[in-house]
């Protein structure tokens, strides 16, 4: 993976501190157990030339007509060896990725009631294989960093990277914890499906605004419940067979948690019931999905007989 554009992108800006986890060393530090596999597929990705690239509702990079055809099935074979593929959908050379998220649903929710993204610094908090970061590049953005630890996202975006080496979006293996404090930096910044996973949700929220530049814009979306403001659902263990769910807020309560960190000019804009049709299992994520998480008798409940997820999308400007 060649880094040295986003090198070159951090040298002597206030994300200089970023540097050292951009290097050959700190990736040489990474132990998780599919990583050797994924670094000898990325190292064997076909060099392919797109003829055109399209960061629409389906991320598209390149045609059929740019290749031959036993190179494509290889590289279908290599991209099968990324899976579980769950942001998307992409379309590479040809070949359709269809992820277990549409997330293009979620980025039409709001795509409209969000400042315009044009010549925007952005930061991706939990960006996964970088579709959104994508889909920002689309709308302007001069630039898109994303930030998640999970390796798996990792090696999925830089595949992708791999084809459109030159677009301005990167994605390090970080959490927001290791960026530097007080960075005053992006205009915009987006935390989409992150904070019912933090065991601090308003640390969390005061960690995105130290990011933001003065007069910039938070966009945090959530899982929400039900309820008034100051109630948040707390889960005994499990939440929709996730594990690693700490509180889920009503939607007063985010707003609540969003003023008190001192946020201002906040505003809902989309609420909306999460569906099978937006989240499910695919040849290219086929283990347990929402499907699975719900009550088979009542879809309203999820497995543990708590509230389905609902979700909920909240802006917020930094003073």
């Amino acid at each position: 993976m060649n880094l040295k554009p986003l090198q070159e992108l951090l040298d002597e800006s206030p994300l200089e501190a970023l540097l050292p986890f951009t290097t050959d060393e700190f990736l040489q530090k990474i132990r998780y157990g599919d990583f050797p596999k994924w670094l000898k597929l990325l190292s064997e990705l076909p060099q392919i030339q797109p003829s055109s690239v399209e960061f629409g509702s389906k991320v598209r990079i390149g045609c059929a007509s740019d290749s031959d055809p036993e190179t494509l099935a290889q590289l279908r074979e290599q991209l099968l060896g990324f899976i579980p593929w769950r942001k998307g959908p992409y379309e590479l050379f040809g070949i359709d990725i269809d992820s277990e998220w549409q997330s293009d649903l979620k980025w039409d929710r709001l795509k409209k009631e969000i400042t315009p993204l044009e010549s925007r610094r952005v930061l991706d908090v939990g960006s996964g294989n970088g579709y959104y970061g994508f889909r920002m590049l689309e709308a302007g953005a001069e630039m898109v960093l994303g930030i998640d630890p999970h390796i798996a996202y990792l090696a999925q975006f830089w595949l992708l990277k791999h084809f459109v080496a030159q677009s301005p979006v990167f994605v390090l293996p970080l959490t927001l914890e290791q960026l530097p404090p007080s960075l005053n930096y992006f205009d915009t910044v987006f935390s989409m499906g992150v904070i019912y996973h933090r065991r601090s949700p308003i640390d969390h929220i005061l960690q995105l605004k130290s990011c933001l530049r003065p007069g910039g814009e938070l966009v945090i979306e959530s899982i929400c419940v039900d309820g008034e403001a100051g109630y948040s659902l707390t889960p005994e263990k499990k939440y929709a067979r996730m594990g690693n769910v700490w509180f889920v807020p009503s939607i007063p309560t985010l707003v609540q948690w969003l003023s008190r960190c001192g946020m201002e000019q906040i505003s809902v804009i989309d609420e909306s019931i999460t569906t099978v049709d937006e989240q499910r299992k695919t040849e290219w994520m086929p283990f347990d999905s929402l499907e699975d998480a719900l009550d088979m008798n009542n879809p309203r409940l999820t497995i543990e007989g708590l509230p389905a997820p609902k979700r909920v999308v909240i802006k917020a400007i930094r003073p």
